[in-house]
């Protein structure tokens, strides 16, 4: 199914009139330099490539004939290679074997291009006849080329070699007659015809191997089946195989805005037919765009329209489309293979109706106005993370927490602990750790009468405790203006898990500072209105002894009671100021 999904999709793309998908036979690489030649052979100059953008070049992506899968026997590339191939030089202290791979570069560029009517083939079968690795000390960029790969243009035309037509016809006559090519059923289009025997490497994802890794592989003796060697296990045609690993390829290559690493897995995502819901997607989990316009740019502004599109049941004038099949692959490295790590079929609707519900139950009234309405899932796995740092998430909470909102099941059930030992950790709840319990909360636990602000009828003994904190504390504060360690840095993790052992001694702590408030003519006021609010929530706790302990469930209540009151009384302050 996944191969599958990759071979339509990569169809749709050939069948664009985008250009930057290469076509059969050919593949995107990263290319870093161009040996011009004359119409003689003769080497003009060399071409720096790379993209200069930032303090370090980065090489340019090309289409060029595909590349060979080298296990480490001498294989050449056909017009393009690295300079070990191309020049005979690769700074490696291996001579003997350098010559080789020159050697063998040249013959292969004989073996196709001699007898071909092409300036452009002819120009370079001359430069390479006439080439001596020695000559390399006169390249202008000789110590920055070495090793990197490199390609050949025809002086006075502005494409490359292999793009030339003659020679693209040569080198695809040549690609498809592989007398070595087994025959047989196509597991993935079921037609017959040549059966691809190794798969093109698939490059991009985080932790991989940077030469690439395979998705299909069988390179042990222990995976023969019925005396079938390497990928003829599983039979997959050339073409298809060709397909679905150029397109996997383009949704990871670098600039893509179709994936993003969620812990340790790269994930990518498309549609069987074009549909804004794949830029939708990119809103959501793409964490440049996210961050770049602080949560409320362009890209924020879209998202929001399709939302609230959804949520009042405007689908179709949303995506025009809504039954049209999503896809989501995550990929993780292992070893010199990929695996993958969940595959989710949906349709449209039904992410958008999941991604909707998902954030209609965080929603918050929020602590600061450019706080993002609709968060990345990257960023939410951050508040679950130590120091907030994307490589201490936890790669099997990452793809947990991306099925439920995209599919709308329960939240992992590590979650809410998870959040609950950062906010123990940090002394801090902010806006999206709140808005994860409040959803945890909701689909999990089925507490549906948690609302978007302060509930003060809510009679949740942890709710009601997770108030009354947040009061003492502001309390605190005000009697002491500028302190520096508030009882929430001293006290909230045993206060929201232990309460029993603390309320008593914070209350009355509390009291000495309402105490000092009333003394202070100008506070008095202040310090009435907060031994009244004081007095509201104790009076309506349960009659008898606090609860020894409470459960997670109810620590999530604590911290989600403890950030509506602080955000109602600091919502409030301006006003009782003006009053003082």
């Amino acid at each position: 199914m996944i191969l599958q999904a990759l071979k339509q999709y990569y169809d749709r793309l050939a069948a664009s009139d985008d250009d930057a998908i290469p076509r059969f036979g050919f593949a995107r690489q990263k290319i870093h330099f161009c040996l011009l030649l004359d119409r003689q052979g003769k080497l003009v100059e060399d071409l720096d490539l790379r993209k200069h953008e930032g303090k370090k070049p980065l090489p340019a992506e090309k289409i060029v004939p595909e590349p060979v899968k080298r296990t480490g026997d001498i294989a050449p590339n056909f017009l393009w290679d690295n300079t070990g191939y191309v020049l005979g030089v690769d700074g490696k202290g291996k001579p003997e074997r350098t010559a080789r791979t020159f050697a063998a570069f040249k013959e292969f560029q004989h073996e196709i291009g001699d007898g071909l009517e092409d300036e452009g083939m002819k120009a370079v079968l001359l430069f390479l006849d006439g080439w001596k690795p020695e000559d390399a000390v006169d390249l202008h960029y000789r110590e920055e080329m070495i090793g990197q790969n490199v390609v050949f243009r025809l002086d006075g035309e502005a494409g490359f070699v292999h793009d030339r037509p003659k020679v693209r016809d040569a080198w695809l006559r040549h690609y498809a007659a592989d007398d070595e090519a087994v025959s047989g059923m196509c597991l993935v289009t079921g037609g017959d015809g040549p059966i691809a025997r190794l798969h093109p490497a698939i490059k991009g994802v985080a932790g991989a191997q940077s030469s690439g890794a395979a998705l299909v592989s069988f390179n042990l003796d222990a995976f023969k089946s019925y005396g079938k060697e390497q990928n003829f296990n599983a039979p997959i045609g050339q073409e298809a195989t060709f397909a679905y690993t150029t397109a996997l390829n383009w949704l990871l290559r670098g600039e893509s805005r179709q994936k993003i690493l969620i812990g340790d897995a790269t994930v990518v995502f498309w549609t069987e037919r074009e549909n804004p819901a794949e830029d939708l997607l990119s809103m959501l989990l793409n964490p440049d765009a996210s961050e770049s316009d602080g949560g409320d740019g362009a890209s924020t502004q879209d998202l929001r329209v399709i939302m609230e599109a959804v949520r009042e049941g405007r689908m179709q004038e949303a995506v025009r489309e809504p039954e049209v099949p999503f896809y989501i692959l995550g990929l993780s490295p292992n070893a010199s293979r990929l695996s993958v790590r969940f595959w989710f079929v949906s349709t449209v609707g039904n992410i958008l109706k999941n991604v909707e519900k998902h954030f209609g139950q965080m929603s918050l009234r929020k602590s600061f106005p450019n706080e993002p309405d609709y968060p990345a899932v990257w960023r939410l796995l951050r508040e679950t993370a130590a120091q907030g740092k994307r490589e201490n998430v936890s790669p099997l909470l990452a793809g947990a927490l991306m099925k439920a909102v995209l599919t709308g099941s329960a939240y992992p059930m590590n979650l809410l602990p998870s959040i609950l030992t950062r906010i123990r950790a940090d002394h801090a709840i902010n806006y999206l750790r709140a808005g994860l319990i409040k959803a945890c909360l909701i689909r999990n636990h089925n507490h549906t009468e948690v609302g978007v602000s302060l509930d003060k009828e809510n009679a949740n003994i942890g709710y009601r405790l997770g108030r009354l904190f947040a009061v003492l504390e502001r309390v605190q504060t005000s009697a002491n203006p500028g302190i520096s360690s508030t009882i929430r840095d001293k006290y909230y993790g045993s206060a929201s898990a232990t309460p029993r052992n603390v309320f008593p001694m914070l209350i009355s702590l509390a009291q000495q500072h309402l105490g000092k408030l009333r003394r202070d003519a100008e506070k008095k006021r202040r310090g009435g209105f907060y031994d009244s609010r004081v007095e509201e929530i104790v009076a309506a706790l349960p009659a008898g002894a606090l609860p020894a302990f409470l459960d997670p469930e109810n620590q999530g209540l604590f911290a989600l009671g403890y950030y509506h009151q602080r955000q109602d009384l600091f919502a409030g302050k301006s006003e009782r100021e003006e009053e003082d």
